[in-house]
């Protein structure tokens, strides 16, 4: 099943074709019991049963129902019947579907043993490749037949086994991440946690455009979410919330010392705990104040000789440390202090 699987041809309508003689899409509606979706031929006949079981009608693209009818068991099991009496020359009944192809049911059913066997392992070695990669590396991987694999797994109703088996494979993932971290020493500490961010945030630019149909099909309309925000919380749960309040005072104490940490790094890391939660500026809103803008609560009119006093703290201690004021000849007499 899974090498006749990996010749499905898609073209820029995501419609992949399984025979040269019948051409399916992906519809994001159906009439089948509970709401299952299926794939239907694009152009001609009614449809194509829903994979859990159902009759499935065999006749030409056009013209009177003729040939045999297959009933599909839950367990992929076929079963012919002739047409119905008195229906000779006329169409199917109603809940018949038909296939354009008179020779055989060409949407295989995917159990999930097949599932677990075949589609499953494949999907989690992509996976993880794509989380474990430096992002100056390049593993080579074949992007059409995940692609193909999810797709596949959507159309035969394997969307949540699907999602959760994704949703376990990158929290496994944190977990290991989160105990590294947890044994680096304080002077790495802040490298080492923007590399897992970095890390993590290349990886999701490669994960959720390759789960796009379990994310409109599945994540979008049924749990009324989005892949991307359900991943980035992820790693806000399983690995930057436990290593927050270690993080922040070492950010804190970095920035006191210049160059102690690269200024890009510091950067990176307080904007991506602000885009994580930005219910965390307030454990440090002088610090996520220099990178992110309008942070803190904008200026009071009450508040102005305060500042005044705290600017011309910041001139004394400069100007102790041998910070020069610079050439004040060209001053107008009323700019003097």
């Amino acid at each position: 099943m899974d090498e006749d699987f990996l010749e499905i041809t898609d073209d820029h309508n995501h419609n992949h074709c399984e025979d040269p003689g019948t051409l399916f899409h992906l519809n994001s509606r159906s009439d089948q019991p509970g709401g299952a979706r299926c794939c239907t031929p694009a152009g001609g006949g009614v449809g194509v049963a829903g994979f859990g079981g159902g009759v499935v009608g065999v006749g030409g693209e056009s013209g009177p129902w003729s040939g045999r009818v297959e009933q599909v068991g839950a367990a992929g099991s076929v079963s012919e019947f002739g047409p119905a009496e008195g229906s000779e020359g006329s169409e199917p009944s109603s809940g018949r579907l038909i296939l354009n192809s008179p020779s055989k049911f060409l949407m295989n059913v995917m159990t999930a043993e097949d599932y677990r066997t075949n589609y499953w392992p494949k999907l989690e070695r992509a996976v993880e490749h794509l989380l474990t990669q430096s992002p100056v590396d390049h593993i080579s991987i074949s992007y059409e037949q995940i692609y193909s694999h999810v797709y596949k797994c959507v159309c035969q109703q394997h969307s949540e086994l699907l999602y959760n088996d994704l949703i376990w494979k990158i929290v496994s993932h944190l977990q290991r991440v989160s105990s590294e971290l947890q044994e680096s020493p304080p002077e790495s500490f802040i490298e080492k946690f923007n590399l897992a961010l970095t890390q993590y945030t290349a990886a999701l630019q490669c994960i959720v455009p390759v789960f796009i149909y379990m994310n409109r099909f599945y994540i979008e309309t049924k749990l009324n979410r989005d892949l991307k925000d359900d991943l980035m919380k992820l790693f806000s749960d399983h690995v930057a919330e436990k290593h927050v309040n270690t993080l922040i005072p070492l950010l804190i104490k970095a920035e006191a010392v210049p160059f102690q940490v690269r200024p890009s790094t510091m950067a990176s890391v307080v904007k991506g705990l602000y885009a994580l939660r930005p219910d965390w500026a307030p454990l440090a809103p002088a610090l996520f104040s220099r990178f992110i803008p309008q942070v803190q609560p904008p200026a009071l009119e009450s508040q102005l000789p305060q500042y005044a006093v705290q600017d011309q703290n910041l001139q004394i201690e400069l100007s102790l440390k041998g910070f020069s004021r610079g050439d004040q000849s060209r001053k107008r007499a009323s700019e003097e202090s």
